[in-house]
């Protein structure tokens, strides 16, 4: 991607239903959990390589004994260090085990339940403790609960007070703690209602206790603790005893999917992986439905339970345009049709000349949309010179037909990511310089001066590597005409439900809007909807109207294109620069089930997305360089 976004998180949550010999005969693999979770992870390290963590759960554990398990790390290689560690731990239980003749119930990482995750750092919070897994302990196993998810919430200060009202001191002002902190509160008010009504009943203790663990109402505890979130969100959680949950927002936002069997029960944030580590069909494998949680219960049986109420379905386009893995058969030709439908506008935008045309792709994320792309134009292309070809002449010849046959699309590799650059320099200049040699290029590919030059990405956002990179390194080649694609819409609103992309001042869009409004007399604009929105600061969340809308409302998508491609050439370019977007109406032709796009129309889910948006606007005429939520 031109202007890198951070992933989502991911999930891996796997369920055994037999016991470990079971595996090891029918499959071969010793530690087949945790071999499995391993792959789990590792087909979603897209997902985030911020941090990664595991927590492994023993059922049915007798007092005294070690039942929880849990490694995490944010080292370089977070997956890599995470089991290599689990692996030390099991080779030295192992020698431990055989020198004292113990059985294996110490043995580390070989229980029923395992939850792996992934993580981005959000806003440069990276040490340790924001890790997942998280947990809560307690001597009750029914009241341990261990945490992970894909998820950010807009309104953490709301449900803090509401925890500090009721008696709690959250010690850190996160949507990670929150939510674990409130799941966590509403497990003790069911643990004591279970207490005290079998207590009444004439139950003893520890009668009571095995009677805790077969009632506990899961579905109860999601409903009562969820009940004010606003945001996007799947939560995991495994409860000491050995229940286990995935839950998901009511708008689908996040996404999660799962299968299961009478071996094993498994949950993660995207469909292929469930395919490819487990070997299952297409078909087989489930959507958690929105606001819904699939439930693992200790015996192991398997259901899903609605939490929420039914609301309108608004799950996240980005992630098909970019961040799952393009290896789902929906997403892989969902992509294809992200770059067919954007064709027609491109070739208009070099008025049909695919002779003095070359094509390509950057970065390796945007090839599906190239392959729709290039499919659609060689289709447009023959329709074209087969009209040219009746209207021009009474008589068709071979030769004719052969010479509009060899006018092919040109393609070729341009730009190729050099290396991963560290800014280790210090200085704004020098680092500039760097940023500058992101991407090497294939010298020789085109005709200095005729050809045009295409290049079609998944998104621009902020334009920086656009800008001090690609346009200047692609310009090298002297193109006549540089044509720089975005297969999604503009970028115009903040996302607060898990995309890093938080400052409105960060978005190449909306600082080409505030140009355009400067230039044509208009930044009294700019100042009504900074009045509107600095009056509705402090108003709940759900009184909230989205004004930035305003700022981009007098003109079309072609002048801030336009303006964009103005924003992004430095002024030593020499070639032309045009800058063409997707459309909303393309888009959600392209993507049919994923209809979230806040960030490209402010239409947000929730409330809290319209309390973000104003909050950010304020922040940039303010000057106020941090998170709006």
């Amino acid at each position: 991607m031109i202007d890198n976004l951070k992933h989502e998180c991911g999930i891996a949550l796997l369920r055994l239903l037999k016991p470990e010999a079971y595996y090891k005969e029918k499959y071969g693999i010793s530690n087949f959990g945790l071999n499995k979770l391993y792959l789990l992870m590792e087909k979603q390290h897209n997902r985030g390589q911020d941090g990664a963590g595991v927590v492994n759960l023993k059922i049915g554990m007798s007092p005294g004994k070690k039942y929880i398990f849990r490694e995490r790390s944010n080292k370089e290689q977070p997956i890599k260090d995470v089991f290599d560690r689990i692996r030390l731990r099991i080779d030295t239980a192992s020698d431990h085990t055989s020198k004292k003749g113990e059985t294996t119930d110490n043995m580390p990482f070989a229980g029923d339940l395992f939850l792996g995750h992934l993580r981005y750092g959000t806003f440069g919070k990276n040490n340790i403790d924001s890790v997942h897994p998280v947990m809560r302990q307690n001597n009750w196993k029914t009241r341990n609960l261990v945490a992970a998810g894909n998820f950010n919430l807009t309104n953490v200060d709301e449900i803090i007070e509401n925890l500090i009202s009721i008696g709690q001191h959250p010690k850190d002002h996160s949507d990670t703690v929150t939510i674990l902190e409130n799941i966590g509160h509403f497990l003790d008010e069911e643990n004591q209602r279970l207490f005290e009504e079998f207590h009444k009943k004439g139950y003893t203790n520890i009668e009571i206790t095995e009677l805790i663990r077969k009632n506990l109402d899961i579905p109860k505890i999601l409903r009562s603790s969820s009940k004010k979130w606003d945001g996007g969100f799947v939560v995991c959680g495994l409860i000491g005893h050995g229940d286990a949950f995935v839950m998901r927002d009511p708008a689908g936002i996040r996404p999660a999917y799962y299968y299961h069997n009478d071996e094993f029960v498994v949950v993660t944030s995207e469909r292929p992986v469930i395919q490819t580590v487990l070997d299952v069909e297409y078909d087989q494998v489930k959507e958690v439905t929105p606001g819904c949680a699939v439930i693992i219960k200790e015996n192991g049986t398997v259901s899903e339970e609605r939490i929420f109420a039914p609301t309108e379905i608004k799950a996240c386009s980005f992630e098909r345009i970019y961040f799952s893995r393009g290896s789902d058969k929906e997403i892989y030709q969902e992509r294809k049709n992200l770059g067919k439908y954007i064709t027609k506008e491109v070739l208009e935008t070099i008025d049909y000349d695919i002779k003095n045309s070359v094509f390509s792709f950057i970065p390796n994320t945007a090839e599906t949309a190239f392959l729709g792309m290039i499919k659609e134009a060689e289709k447009i292309s023959l329709k074209r010179k087969i009209d040219r070809l009746f209207e021009e002449k009474t008589k068709i010849s071979k030769e004719d037909i052969s010479a509009a046959c060899l006018e092919n699309i040109k393609i070729e590799k341009l730009a190729i990511k050099d290396v991963k650059m560290r800014t280790f320099i210090t200085k704004d200049d020098d680092r500039d310089d760097l940023v500058g040699h992101v991407y090497d290029i294939t010298y020789g590919t085109i005709k200095a001066g005729k050809d045009n030059l295409i290049i079609i990405d998944d998104s621009i956002v902020r334009g920086t590597t656009l800008k001090k990179s690609v346009i200047r390194i692609l310009d090298r080649l002297s193109p006549k005409k540089i044509i720089v694609v975005s297969s999604s819409p503009q970028i115009r609103y903040p996302d607060c439900y898990g995309i890093d992309m938080a400052k409105l001042g960060d978005f190449i869009a909306f600082r080409a809007a505030i140009a355009l409004l400067k230039e044509t007399g208009r930044s009294n604009i700019i100042d009504e909807v900074y009045q509107k929105s600095k009056a509705q600061i402090n108003k709940p969340k759900e009184e909230i109207k989205n004004y930035v809308k305003e700022i981009y409302k007098p003109f079309n998508n072609k002048q801030i294109s336009k303006k964009i491609a103005e924003l992004v050439t430095a002024p030593d370019v020499k070639a032309e620069v045009a800058i063409v977007y997707q459309n909303i109406e393309n888009l959600h032709k392209a993507c049919p089930k994923n209809k979230g796009d806040w960030y490209f129309t402010g239409n947000y889910p929730t409330p809290g997305g319209n309390k973000v948006v104003n909050k950010a606007f304020v922040n940039f005429v303010e000057g106020i360089e941090e998170r709006a939520y």
